[in-house]
């Protein structure tokens, strides 16, 4: 498949960020999924985030699996690492990456039928081991490079462009990262950037299994009447429980407002930042409340987004692994390969 450039030409006056990078150092090929896609609101969504970060794109490796949604990495940081895997086995490459290099920044995308349906094992597993990663699934509810069945994460009850309904009970990926020990758990929606960008913001500052679950509008496929994931469809049902924002490391900014409330806040940029207190009824903190949280509302018809969960103590799977703080890759042959003494060993212990 032929992959068009972007134009290398930058205006003179954009905005750079503290390494010399502007947002368009974070981009990559030109897209050519269909006019109007959520999945390129994300990618944009993902550009806006690292730029904003002032993350370096070298140290940054994004891995996908098969699907439109697994196209999307090249559509973004064209000067990162990238490895496009097979089909729902994207969690099983990034966690052996992982543990050879623990330095860089691990992106997984994936669509939900890439995670949801072939890889529902091994998204349950990086959940569970809690690989350091920030795990993106862009959920349309439908196949669309298969022309638009119903996917596993489709609401029972959805009726597909051809006027069929969904006779099965819908995957919900969000309760089950919540249940297999994810310590950030987000839902988002493409056409909500200003939600969207923080979430994914925070998710890479984040040590640990964190994973987003971002419903995306199949404009061919699944944005008609009746479709539970199209764009009329989730901002008519969208019950956000936060909006947030993140701020990099500066002399701290202190303020005093009550739950509810909204607080105008001057930033080190000069820049004017909205806060909006969580109502004092939401614990992110809380697992088995998000889990409530979320039956509950769902329940009433509600598409709950913002940041559910997050475990403000998280360990990753090195921690529990206990292994070097020196990548693996950088180990040399007499450190990696201890001998035949110390396998005889080995074997030993184990009879």
């Amino acid at each position: 498949m032929t992959f068009l450039s972007k134009p290398k030409l930058h205006h003179p006056e954009l905005l750079k960020n503290s390494l010399g990078h502007t947002r368009r150092d974070y981009e990559g090929a030109i897209s050519t999924l269909c006019a109007g896609c959520g999945h390129d609101s994300i990618s944009a969504a993902i550009v806006r985030a690292c730029f904003d970060l002032e993350l370096p794109p070298h140290r940054i490796a994004k891995l996908s699996g098969i699907g439109c949604s697994s196209k999307t990495p090249t559509y973004f940081l064209g000067a990162s690492h990238g490895f496009n895997s097979v089909h729902g086995r994207m969690p099983s490459v990034l966690t052996g990456a992982n543990l050879a290099n623990r330095d860089l920044i691990y992106l997984g995308v994936s669509g939900d039928g890439d995670s949801a349906s072939i890889g529902l094992g091994q998204f349950a597993h990086a959940m569970r081991r809690g690989v350091n990663m920030v795990y993106i699934v862009e959920n349309n509810g439908v196949y669309g490079l298969t022309k638009g069945q119903f996917s596993a994460t489709s609401d029972k009850g959805a009726v597909s462009k051809r006027g069929l309904q969904n006779s099965d009970e819908a995957i919900d990926l969000v309760g089950m990262a919540l249940q297999l020990g994810a310590t950030f758990v987000a839902r988002s929606f493409s056409g909500d950037k200003t939600q969207l960008v923080p979430l994914i913001e925070a998710a890479l500052k984040h040590e640990g299994a964190a994973f987003i679950d971002c419903i995306s509008p199949c404009v061919a496929f699944n944005n008609h009447e009746g479709s539970t994931k199209s764009f009329d469809y989730v901002r008519e049902h969208n019950a956000a429980v936060n909006y947030l924002d993140v701020i990099s490391e500066r002399p701290e900014i202190t303020v005093d407002f009550a739950p509810g409330s909204v607080e105008v806040v001057s930033q080190h940029d000069g820049s004017v930042l909205r806060l909006r207190k969580l109502n004092a009824d939401y614990d992110m903190h809380d697992r088995i409340s998000a889990l409530s949280f979320m039956q509950q509302r769902h329940a009433s018809g509600e598409i709950v987004t913002g940041l559910l969960y997050v475990d403000p103590n998280p360990r990753d799977l090195h921690a529990h692994l206990q292994t070097s703080d020196q990548p693996l890759n950088d180990l040399q042959d007499d450190t990696l390969v201890p001998g035949s003494s110390m396998l005889t060993r080995i074997n030993a212990g184990l009879r």
